[in-house]
């Protein structure tokens, strides 16, 4: 008669119960943005002292898209492989975040912060409200909107950006125009003397 072991059943399901259960992960859109983000606190200021594309706010409790054009241009192809800024913005609204300024992109989501990547996984999807009109319908016309008002963007940016080119072109200008007033004057002395050395000598000949 073989004896069984009393601590072998034991060891099984103590190993069985030791398996935890699989980590649940954030979406992959939230750990991609947080990714971009966390990419632009590490990185240095431009080299012009400019302000960056985009990054957390000065509390750390939400986002600023600084640069519209270059946000899209160059960031979200490599984080999302798109340029297309209604469509991220689309996705944010999917996921719960608030634009918080009139006078800037900024983007909140109070499990949304800088520092707190864990908490990530507790940000899910809005359900999807029931509508009269098709959703094919409300996205054109958010995505309408948001093309506006990208576009507003990007042009004042363009009619700032020309203004100050303008500007330095002025002051580089009147600056060219005060030299050669200088050298003008300078130019009449040296033939204000020339000419008083002459007619004094012609005297000095009579």
């Amino acid at each position: 008669m073989s004896l069984v072991d009393p601590n072998q059943g034991m060891s099984k399901s103590t190993s069985n119960s030791s398996l935890s259960p699989r980590t649940k992960a954030p979406a992959p859109f939230l750990s991609k943005t947080y990714a971009l983000l966390e990419e632009g606190e590490e990185g240095a200021e431009t080299a012009d002292g400019s302000k960056k594309i985009v990054s957390w706010n000065a509390e750390g409790t939400g986002f600023v898209v600084w640069s519209l054009a270059e946000f899209s241009e160059l960031t979200l192809p490599r984080y999302f492989k798109h340029n297309n800024f209604s469509s991220f913005i689309r996705q944010l609204n999917t996921y719960g975040f608030k634009k918080t300024s009139s006078k800037r992109w900024e983007f909140k989501h109070e499990k949304f912060q800088r520092g707190c990547k864990h908490i990530l996984v507790e940000i899910t999807r809005k359900k999807t409200e029931t509508s009269v009109f098709p959703a094919f319908l409300k996205a054109s016309d958010e995505d309408d909107q948001i093309n506006a008002k990208v576009e507003e963007n990007i042009n004042r940016q363009t009619l700032m950006e020309e203004n100050e080119n303008l500007r330095r072109e002025k002051v580089e200008l009147q600056t060219q125009i005060a030299q050669f007033k200088a050298l003008e004057i300078k130019l009449l002395d040296c033939l204000a003397q020339h000419m008083g050395n002459t007619n004094h000598k012609e005297r000095r000949l009579c």
